[in-house]
């Protein structure tokens, strides 16, 4: 059975989905530069390591209203044929596998076919319970109703539709337009040229941070200076930085079989796509007290031939650092836990400890010798 990977997302509450081989990088939403002249749904540009990347609002793409950004929003980097952009979505889930015969091409609406050329839909998904929306990179990119700002319309007046006179290769149509669509469309372009004019104060510094670590991130590649990107998760309400280099992927955790005759870190394991995943808890081997009530997500690493899920209470962010900006280890730290630390860095202004998982997975005890 043919499967074809795809990440998926969470937009408005609904479960979208993307080719992986189309996503060049996924982030956290960072702030966005304002560009003038720029289509409706290009909300901005980012600084990607010295590439200036376009950045696209879903939600003003599909015609919907316009909704402030939030620090939980991501940045997934979609390249298509030649060209590049960044879309902004709610919520990265996961990635599926998911089989040609699970998906649906189009649903029948008893319309005109010629309506659907436009369509942002490549199919259906059935993914168990769900239903996913495959996007169609080329419509999303691409589609342009060439329509100019002397003919869009900005106000309306009385009931039902107004027909507005649209030109396409030279010949003219109506198109109808419902007032509330438009009083919306009006809404969104009074919208004020300024990124999240309604953030707090903290929040504008984590979006300014994000964006100028994107920024630096090429700085620091095109000079000599060594670099490390760390995923910032919390465990016990202490915050630790996991080298990206290592991590494969962050998972949500669901339906854990557990392992019998293992120590009490081994959790379990978790069918991942098909692949068995043992979840490991590593507060202990840290001195930390274990809670396994309220398991929710996962870092899957992958360090020389193994492979485990690190149980996590949440995760934070992606950072970028250069080396030095890394201090060593307090003496003030247990004695117990500094031999699976390898520096320490500041986040939010408090300290991160970068963890040494090489280490940790293969002398802390974590993973079962099954050597007789």
């Amino acid at each position: 059975m043919e499967t074809k990977p795809y990440l998926i997302f969470k937009q408005n509450g609904l479960l979208w989905g993307v080719a992986v081989g189309c996503v060049r990088e996924i982030f956290f939403l960072p702030e966005l530069t304002p560009i003038a002249q720029a289509p409706q749904a290009i909300v901005g540009a980012i600084d990607l390591r010295g590439e200036i990347l376009p950045v696209m609002d879903l939600n003003l793409r599909f015609g919907y209203l316009w909704q402030e950004y939030c620090l939980t929003d991501s940045a997934i980097v979609i390249e298509w044929q030649e060209f590049r952009v960044a879309i902004i979505v709610n919520e990265v889930s996961e990635v599926k596998h998911i089989p040609e015969e699970a998906i649906t091409p189009q649903l029948s609406y008893a319309r005109d076919k010629a309506e659907a050329s436009h369509d942002f839909l490549a199919g259906f998904a059935r993914c168990g319970a769900d239903i996913i929306m495959l996007l169609n990179l080329d419509s999303l990119i691409r589609y342009s109703p060439h329509k100019t700002e002397a003919e869009m319309p900005v106000s309306a007046s009385g009931a039902g539709s107004l027909a507005a006179s649209d030109k396409v290769e030279g010949k003219n149509f109506q198109l109808e337009i419902e007032p509330k669509l438009l009083a919306e469309d009006a809404k969104v372009l009074s919208q004020p040229q300024l990124f999240c004019p309604n953030a707090a104060p903290e929040e504008k510094a984590i979006f300014r941070e994000r964006a100028d670590n994107l920024r630096l991130l090429g700085d620091r590649e095109n000079s000599a200076a060594i670099n490390m990107s760390l995923a910032v998760v919390v465990l016990n309400g202490e915050y630790f930085g996991i080298n990206l280099e290592v991590v494969r992927e962050f998972t949500d955790i669901r339906q854990v079989t557990p392992v019998p005759c293992t120590p009490d870190r081994i959790i379990g394991n978790m069918n991942l796509r098909g692949e068995i995943l043992t979840l490991v808890d590593i507060r202990n081997v840290l001195n930390m007290s274990a809670d396994t009530k309220s398991l929710s997500k996962a870092i899957v690493v992958e360090i020389e031939d193994l492979v485990v899920g690190i149980v996590v209470d949440e995760i934070l962010n992606i950072i970028y650092l250069n080396v030095t900006e890394l201090a060593t280890i307090p003496a003030a730290l247990n004695s117990a836990n500094r031999e699976y630390l390898q520096a320490t860095t500041f986040y939010e202004e408090k300290i991160i400890a970068v963890l040494n998982l090489q280490k940790l997975l293969t002398k802390g005890g974590v993973v079962v010798d099954e050597e007789v």
